[in-house]
């Protein structure tokens, strides 16, 4: 394999591929997911091995002003540690700041801080968090 990788915003990505990426890493994928939510997105970043391979992706949520938010970033598991994720990451900045977005969030488990503030550039900041499904 060369390592080839292409990056398109709003690459034309199925359910399918999105259910094959995520299982991929060992996530728990959901079939409908990627049908149900695109339509919401300001957008996303699809990255492709040579053989059209889904290998890296990120969505980009939006308030439809200022603020986007960066969710659901994912690299195959076979292609982590080759820059991918940063890539995705920084096409989609650059896409959410060319839209007019002045501000782009992300939020993250703790063991992914050295990725979101070392490789992306993302700083730390004060946020609050509501869990939902634990309110009573």
């Amino acid at each position: 394999m060369s390592g080839a990788v292409s990056y398109a915003w709003r690459d034309p990505i199925t359910d399918e591929e999105m259910v094959d990426l995520v299982r991929s890493h060992g996530g728990n994928a959901e079939a409908g997911w990627w049908d149900r939510i695109s339509g919401h997105s300001l957008g996303w970043v699809g990255a492709r091995d040579e053989e059209g391979v889904l290998v890296g992706f990120v969505n980009v949520a939006w308030d439809g002003g200022d603020h986007a938010f960066l969710i659901d970033t994912k690299t195959r598991g076979t292609h982590q540690r080759r820059g991918i994720g940063t890539a995705v990451v920084r096409l989609a900045a650059e896409r959410a700041r060319g839209a007019g977005c002045e501000w782009l969030h992300v939020d993250f488990d703790p063991g992914m801080g050295e990725f979101y503030f070392g490789a992306c550039g993302f700083r730390s900041t004060e946020a609050g968090l509501i869990h939902l499904p634990s309110m009573e």
